[in-house]
């Protein structure tokens, strides 16, 4: 038996959620004595997941599946899974796997799990640690059934490099390609920051705090020193301020980076739903009241006008040294 990944790309190139789930498979398949196995289509560089312990790739050339379509990734994954004798199969938690997951377990008939944070701590009776009421809560389930489904939390196992001898072979699944035309993509918006919001590890996000769109200058600098992505409140979307793409929230994009900072965001629980993933928070606000406060790892009580400018100042003299 083995371990099967949906490795997603990012314009041909291995995607940062596809290391994380493979270090996780690897970590496990240790435990296990099982191979692990990636599945995706278009990789250029498909050899990089032999980094992270994968030992061997399926990777599907077919330029029609190199778009994303729920339905025929699906069958993809599901035909890999078969071809390659696996019983745990893992996606990651980026919005294509979520909204593929369900699909995804109905063919493979498996048990499934989101938002799983830590490895199976018996090998014999399967059962994971995952967050639960918007990440407010740990419980623990059991899968009982033969074939596993896991969607891994984002940012909550790392990325451990333990390279192995791998090969890449070509895979061509038999899908039903009328899904494409079913279900067809019209219009893809996508994010213009340096760093795309689900790989980041920093994200600098703010809210209606800042007063208008022309003051974004300052977000954008302290992202830019600090090699983080930007982010903004549902308000700050809704009114045009900010492009919809980077919208974090439970409405929004859910985010788990290693730092999240909240500028000029009172911290309503609808945002707090989509952020509270994050290893740390920092909140700027210069309400003592904000509801962020009280969710927050730091919290700098100040007039983000001059909170930020000192911190991007001090950030770079730090950087300089």
């Amino acid at each position: 038996m083995s371990i099967l990944i949906y490795a997603e790309q990012q314009n041909g190139k291995v995607a940062k959620s596809a290391k994380e789930l493979a270090s996780y498979a690897k970590a496990y398949a240790d435990k296990t004595g099982q191979e692990v196995v990636a599945v995706g289509a278009g990789f250029n560089d498909a050899d990089t997941l032999f980094q992270y312990g994968v030992s061997k790739v399926l990777n599907v050339s077919d330029d029609t599946l190199k778009q994303f379509n729920a339905y025929a990734h699906a069958q993809m994954v599901a035909q890999a899974a078969d071809q390659v004798g696996a019983d745990l199969i893992l996606i990651s938690d980026s919005n294509d796997a979520v909204y593929m997951g369900p699909i995804l377990a109905d063919k493979l008939d498996a048990g499934y799990v989101s938002h799983v944070v830590g490895l199976p701590e018996d090998t014999a009776k399967f059962t994971v640690k995952r967050k639960v009421f918007s990440n407010k809560g740990i419980a623990y389930t059991e899968i009982l059934s033969d074939k596993k489904l896991l969607r891994l939390a984002k940012n909550s196992f790392g990325i451990i490099e333990n390279p192995v001898a791998g090969s890449v072979e070509d895979f061509a699944p038999e899908v039903d390609k009328s899904v494409y035309e079913t279900y067809k993509v019209t219009k893809v918006d996508k994010a213009t920051g340096k760093v795309s919001l689900s790989d980041a590890d920093i994200i600098v996000s703010a809210g209606r705090g800042l007063k208008g769109p022309e003051n974004w200058g300052m977000i954008e600098e302290l992202a830019d020193v600090l090699g983080a992505a930007t982010a903004c409140s549902k308000p700050v979307a809704d009114i045009g301020w900010r492009p919809h793409t980077e919208h974090v929230g439970q409405t929004g994009k859910q985010v788990a980076p290693n730092l999240y900072i909240a500028i000029g965001i009172s911290g309503a629980i609808q945002h707090l739903a989509g952020v509270n993933g994050s290893k740390n928070m920092l909140v700027i606000n210069n309400d003592p009241e904000a509801p962020f406060f009280k969710a927050a790892d730091y919290g700098v009580v100040g007039d983000a006008f001059e909170v930020v400018p000192k911190l991007i100042e001090k950030l770079k003299a730090f950087k300089n040294q």
